[in-house]
């Protein structure tokens, strides 16, 4: 008796399991993902550094102080200070405030220009998909940080022109992922009926069709947003991204990386960039995980 009252509330785990929302199960499952946990700690981390930077820092990350300058890491100065006396802890501090509203931005952007370029051109077909398919082709032939090198030269330096060059960059690839998504469910009977029932081409493809596609395209946002990060820090570091004195973490990194004995300078900004990276990518690996039928099915 015992085991058949078992089998039954397993089965009826299962079929209560089954009978959820999707989106009830995939936030279920991200939270009981440790990894992804993690990384979320991690982004609300320096979420709150970036949002309360001027009570944590006990210094003004602009104001140069050239009789302490290049002093170590002390209990006055917890990550030292650079070559013109300025706190570097004050400026990772700082620079959290510039690196993550700057990532987020180039995803977000990238996301909506290249999901509508592509739910279009998927949805409308014909020439119009032609072109836009070819001018992704053509932006996804070249290294995206080569091409981003290219238009941000072009563009000079600055981190409004840095964040402009990443979405340029970056637009084809979600702008291909969506095109496909729409492909595979422009058919489906639910649109064959809207068009039947002579709903307008613009609310079937906002209504109907983007809500069932977004997955992939949030899952490849959330693995991007480290990797937007980086790629501006790398603009910062060659010149092309912020301009001094701004405290940013790829410039910081930049400035010192002649100074090999004043290591401080340049580990510090890099060990910041390095666990909000990995906290985006754990994070990311999450919602992949969570995303995935085969894991929250189960």
């Amino acid at each position: 008796m015992w085991v058949l009252v078992m089998g039954k509330k397993t089965n009826n785990t299962v079929s209560l399991a089954r009978s959820e929302a999707p989106w009830v199960r995939r936030w279920r499952s991200l939270l009981h993902n440790p990894m992804a946990m993690i990384g979320l700690a991690i982004i609300l981390f320096w979420a709150l550094v970036a949002l309360f930077a001027d009570r944590i820092a006990p210094f003004d990350p602009l104001e140069q102080k050239i009789d302490q300058r290049l002093a170590a890491p002390s209990a006055e100065h917890f990550f030292g200070t650079d070559e013109l006396g300025r706190d570097v802890f004050s400026r990772v501090v700082y620079g959290a405030r510039i690196s993550l509203p700057i990532g987020l931005i180039v995803i977000v952007f990238a996301m909506v220009v290249g999901s509508l370029i592509g739910a279009s051109a998927g949805y409308i077909g014909g020439v119009y998909d032609l072109l836009i398919m070819r001018l992704a082709d053509i932006t996804l032939a070249f290294p995206s940080i080569v091409l981003a090198l290219a238009i941000a030269a072009v563009l000079g330096p600055g981190l409004t022109n840095a964040l402009i060059a990443m979405i340029l960059v970056w637009w084809p690839e979600y702008a291909r992922l969506m095109r496909g998504q729409v492909l595979s469910v422009k058919n489906n009977e639910y649109v064959t009926a809207a068009v039947v029932l002579g709903v307008p081409n613009w609310r079937i493809l906002m209504r109907h069709i983007l809500p069932n596609t977004f997955g992939p395209i949030l899952v490849k946002a959330s693995l991007d947003a480290g990797s937007a990060i980086l790629n501006i820090a790398a603009l910062s570091f060659i010149g092309l991204g912020a301009v001094p004195p701004t405290p940013e973490w790829g410039a910081m990194i930049s400035t010192g990386r002649y100074k090999f004995y004043n290591w401080w300078m340049t580990t510090f900004p890099g060990l910041a960039m390095l666990s909000v990276v990995l906290g985006y990518n754990f994070f990311g690996d999450g919602v992949r995980d969570a995303f995935d039928p085969r894991t929250t099915s189960r």
